[in-house]
């Protein structure tokens, strides 16, 4: 829970709809490659793709 937390609280503090955010890293997660997990992350979110 306290993961999940986390993920919700950094997606709002970047002015980020935290469940737009989870959805769009849910739909991409299994296909991206690990060492480039930081694309992933709130700051990098962007609704128009």
């Amino acid at each position: 829970m306290a993961i999940t937390f986390d993920l919700i609280k950094t997606a709002k503090l970047n002015k980020v709809d935290p469940q737009a955010w989870l959805t769009w890293v849910l739909e991409r997660i299994a296909d991206h490659k690990i060492n480039r997990l930081n694309e992933l992350m709130p700051w990098n979110y962007s609704p128009e793709e």
